[in-house]
C-alpha cells in the first residue's frame, strides 16, 4: 500500500498525500459470514491517523478537518475500521478510501446561510389560518354576557 491521497476542490495541487508510516494498522477477527474461515483469519482492518501531529495536511485545513469531525476523533486519532470485505487487503484497500473521503469531505468549507424573507403569499396564508384559528378557540369559549 502506498499512503491515502485525499482529493481536494479547492486545491490547486488537486489535494493532499498522506504516507503510509503516519498510518497504523490493526487486524481482528471479523464478526458475521464466511464459514470455518471466519475464525481464523484476520480480515477486519482498523486503520488509524492521528491528525494533531500529521505534517502532510495543510495547516489551513486542519483546525477545519479537525472540528468537522470532532465527533469521530479520540485524542486526535481518527480510526475508520473495515470488515466487509472476506478478504484482508480489500479490507485495507476499503479502510484508506473511507479515511479519504472523511477527510475531504471534512475539508471542504461549509456553506454560510443566506437569509430570505418569507413571501408576501406565505405571510398572507399565515395571517388567515392563525385568525381561523383563533375563531375556533374563541367559539369554543363559553359566552362572557351572562
Amino acid at each position: 500500500m502506498d499512503g491515502v491521497w485525499v482529493p481536494l476542490r479547492d486545491d490547486p495541487r488537486g489535494g493532499f498525500q498522506i504516507p503510509e508510516s503516519r498510518l497504523s494498522e490493526r487486524f481482528s477477527h471479523s464478526s458475521g459470514p464466511g464459514g470455518q474461515g471466519v475464525n481464523t483469519s484476520s480480515s477486519r482492518v482498523e486503520l488509524s491517523l492521528n491528525l494533531t501531529c500529521c505534517p502532510e495536511i495543510p495547516e489551513n485545513l486542519r483546525a477545519r478537518i479537525m472540528t468537522g469531525l470532532e465527533h469521530r476523533l479520540v485524542d486526535g486519532v481518527l480510526t475508520v475500521a473495515a470488515s466487509q470485505y472476506r478478504e484482508q487487503l480489500a479490507n485495507r484497500r476499503a479502510a484508506r478510501a473511507r479515511i479519504s473521503e472523511l477527510l475531504s469531505r471534512a475539508a471542504r468549507p461549509s456553506r454560510t446561510r443566506r437569509r430570505t424573507r418569507p413571501t408576501r403569499g406565505s405571510v398572507r396564508r399565515r395571517g388567515e389560518a392563525k385568525a381561523r384559528r383563533s375563531k375556533l378557540k374563541a367559539s369554543r369559549r363559553p359566552p362572557t354576557d351572562w
